[in-house]
């Protein structure tokens, strides 16, 4: 039997900011349990809602020094899902209204949370054999582990991997404070260790100390090592390529499951999408006030509103587009202009264009299960789940070829009558014009092809299961090795 424990600082169901979340939270159920004994180990929020809070069992509590400070650490445990989740507790840490605030005092906490993740191990008596962070916030549990913990027996042998969720965020802050708070000595705060263009980077160091580095796609992992995706570590991710990889996120295929979706007006299945699909679409557009016509095609967009997400490109041919037999949903909040844009088509092309600015898990589900194509046209993307969720629906995802975006949906040939969604290349918006005029084309005039393009889409597999297995082998690589 392996030990391996995910230390993260959020998880699904109990805390979740973004895609983090649901790796932490829903991968660790799906390896074999006969082989991997994986258990989860996070921050006890104040913000977390009550009723995860009151099936908390107190496990025991310790004070541990963090730097000069001496400080109580608190243990709190609960089975899920057949899952053992370990909560570390203190309340000067932990409070607040969000999991995340000030970098400043994020800095601080996520320090105490890396070390006190560590240091409760032998308290609660398991010992991973690996360690699997994610992210800046458990950057410093590699550099740890090499660290003060590497004296005792105990640690000795543990290995730890790093995944990189979006390396657009690093934990960086000025080196006096972060020596101060971490307690690690000078020579730590090299450039070939945590310092990065004269501060100290979290992830850096986490890079730097584990045994190995993980992120979200194959295709993802290749782009890191270059300028305009490697977030000025490009230098280290080219230096560390030969521990690093891609394995792709899942989605709970029991949650987004058009079969049994309670969000969705009407369910269906791969065999009967071509005649059930389409009462969802009628469904929505009486909703939301658009032209009732389900011949109409239509195009859903489910996101974040902000430049990486490619709403430049959006932007600039909203009109062109809206000019096409088309019909747009929009769902997600953002940057201001991209919102206020939305509202300003919504209102000069009314039955055509319907914005939604705001978050609705309820709207999404209908959105992914009634519209015909899903648009994604993002300058980086190192998974990307609505294109795996348009998927599973039957709803043709157009993307741009990046991380996993170009992992996860393979271009339409209609030579071989292959491929399970649209792509295009370069960052162009014209590109994406052509795009969306082509997979409208399919549409309109060769129907037996698109309701293809559905049933492969449909028979994808991007479940959790799929990426557990390659963690699986990433794992017993690692542990053969030592």
């Amino acid at each position: 039997m392996k030990n391996i424990l995910f230390i993260s600082s959020e998880v699904v169901p109990f805390i979740k900011t973004g895609g983090l979340a649901d790796v932490a939270g829903s991968l660790p159920k799906c390896f074999d349990k006969k082989k991997y004994d994986v258990r989860v180990i996070l921050p006890k929020y104040m913000c977390m809602k009550d009723e995860w809070k009151e099936k908390m069992t107190y496990l025991t509590h310790f004070y541990m020094d963090l730097a000069w400070r001496s400080q109580y650490v608190g243990i709190m445990e609960m089975e899920y899902d057949g899952i053992k989740f370990y909560f570390i507790d203190n309340e000067y840490y932990f409070a607040g209204p969000m999991p995340y605030g000030n970098i400043y005092q994020d800095i601080e906490k996520f320090a105490f949370f890396s070390k006190a993740a560590l240091s409760a191990l032998p308290v609660i008596g398991f010992k991973p054999d690996i360690v699997h962070c994610h992210d800046w916030q458990t950057g410093l549990v590699p550099v740890y582990l090499k660290d003060s913990f590497h004296e005792g027996d105990f640690f000795r042998d543990i290995k730890s991997i790093i995944t990189i969720h979006n390396l657009k965020f690093q934990g960086v802050w000025d080196m006096k404070t972060v020596k101060d708070i971490t307690g690690l000595s000078s020579s730590y705060f090299a450039p070939d260790k945590l310092e990065a263009y004269g501060d100290a980077n979290y992830l850096k160091g986490g890079i730097v100390y584990a045994d190995a580095v993980t992120t979200v796609s194959r295709t993802y992992a290749e782009e890191i090592k270059t300028p305009f995706y490697g977030e000025r570590l490009d230098g280290l991710m080219r230096a560390r390529s030969n521990v690093l990889s891609g394995i792709v996120n899942g989605i709970d295929y029991d949650e987004y499951n058009p079969a049994t979706d309670k969000f969705i007006e009407k369910n269906y299945t791969p065999r009967n999408f071509r005649k059930e699909k389409v009462k969802n679409k009628k469904a929505l557009q009486k909703e939301l006030g658009l032209e009732q016509d389900e011949r109409k095609f239509m195009i859903g967009i489910v996101s974040r509103l902000t430049d990486q997400k490619g709403f430049d490109l959006i932007a600039y041919m909203m009109d062109e587009m809206c000019q096409l037999d088309v019909q747009f949903v929009v769902l997600g909040t953002g940057e201001e202009r991209y919102e206020n844009m939305f509202r300003h088509f919504a209102w000069k092309y009314q039955g055509k264009v319907s914005a939604n600015i705001f978050y609705s898990e309820a709207l999404s589900h209908k959105i992914y299960a009634s519209c015909d194509a899903f648009l994604m046209p993002s300058l980086f993307e190192p998974c990307g789940l609505s294109q795996l969720m348009s998927l599973r629906y039957g709803t043709v995802p157009i993307v741009r070829e990046t991380g996993g975006l170009k992992d996860t949906v393979e271009p339409y040939n209609e030579y071989e009558s292959k491929g399970t969604g649209f792509s295009f290349a370069n960052y162009n918006a014209h590109e994406m014009l052509y795009t969306v005029k082509y997979a409208m084309d399919v549409f309109y005039n060769h129907k037996r092809e698109w309701n293809k393009l559905i049933d492969r889409a449909m028979a994808a597999d991007f479940s959790w299961d799929a990426s557990a297995r390659e963690y699986e082998k990433l794992y017993d690589s690692l542990l053969s090795e030592s």
